[in-house]
């Protein structure tokens, strides 16, 4: 005889109902994100695509509204052409580039150590949030009131003038965001490798070396990066310390304004040629960023 439970009529697989009203804020969101992402994108890149058509354009048609190549007008490369032709230019581009590269190696190279030792040092009796403080203050300073003190030592030290002068401010006034950055990135590192590595007879200068820094590399390579762009597109202190010799490409894109307007195509060919090489280092060295702007956002 059949049961009363074999003979139970076998369900279909239950499927939950689907609400109307959700599925349409969910479309209508992705909808939102999307055109909020291409306003965006619009908004950073067009800048980049019209500094790119002054270059390519013929002058006389740098005020018109001619926006596409090869359909609306011939590009030409008469202005990239003119631009490196101009000595002054291409030993603004190299000035740049030594004051770029020097003041982030100079920052990265003081800076690391200080906030390695904030991170596993005290000082004073009000603890390393003082210091740290100390270090921020430097960047939410205004630097024009910088500007009469550091003019008067460059001459009194004989570096008015010089690439070197550039690249130690740039090093000295960029240190506060390396060790900002830094000493989040030793804080999150296990204080028990080190420990067992003293118990091993380690000084603490080997295990800096040997131990913290290859674990925090690519956090060091990101502020490396970043205290770059800053130094890359530094023209305040050259305004202050630079006349004929040190003058960074940033300050002859700041002087293409004269009597008769600003030369647009050479500004945005100048602007072009400023942008490409960080662009170049930050796309070689994209997976360090990733890595080192990441490091210790997620803890166990």
């Amino acid at each position: 005889m059949v049961s009363a439970a074999s003979a139970r009529p076998v369900h279909p697989e239950y499927v939950r109902a689907q609400n109307p009203g959700k599925t349409a804020r969910k479309i209508a969101t992705r909808i939102a994100l999307i055109v909020v992402s291409a306003i965006v994108i619009v908004w950073i890149a067009f800048p980049f695509y019209w500094a790119f058509l002054n270059s390519i354009k013929p002058a006389v048609d740098t005020f018109g509204s001619k926006w596409i190549p090869w359909v609306q007008f011939e590009p030409r490369l008469d202005t990239w052409q003119r631009v490196w032709s101009i000595r002054e230019v291409r030993q603004g581009l190299l000035t740049s580039a030594t004051i770029g590269l020097g003041g982030a190696t100079l920052a990265t190279a003081f800076g690391v150590p200080a906030a390695y030792a904030i991170a596993r040092f005290r000082f004073g009796t009000k603890g390393n949030m003082a210091m740290t403080n100390w270090f921020l203050s430097q960047r939410i300073m205004p630097p024009v009131i910088f500007a009469p003190p550091i003019f008067i030592l460059a001459r009194t030290l004989g570096l008015l003038d010089t690439v070197l002068a550039l690249v130690l401010l740039a090093g000295t006034f960029n240190i506060p965001f390396v060790v900002l950055i830094m000493s989040q990135m030793f804080r999150d590192l296990p204080v028990e490798l080190e420990e067992s590595a003293q118990v091993d007879g380690a000084s603490r200068w080997e295990i800096f070396r040997r131990i913290a820094l290859p674990l925090v590399a690519p956090g060091v390579v990101a502020s490396w990066l970043i205290v770059l762009a800053f130094s890359w597109n530094e023209v305040f202190f050259a305004l202050v310390v630079a006349s004929k010799d040190a003058i960074p490409m940033t300050m002859y894109i700041v002087g293409l304004s004269g009597t008769r307007g600003v030369d647009f195509p050479a500004a945005s060919t100048m602007a072009l040629l400023m942008i490409a090489v960080p662009t170049i280092i930050a796309l070689t060295c994209q997976r360090f960023i990733v890595r080192g702007l990441s490091l210790g956002a997620v803890k166990g």
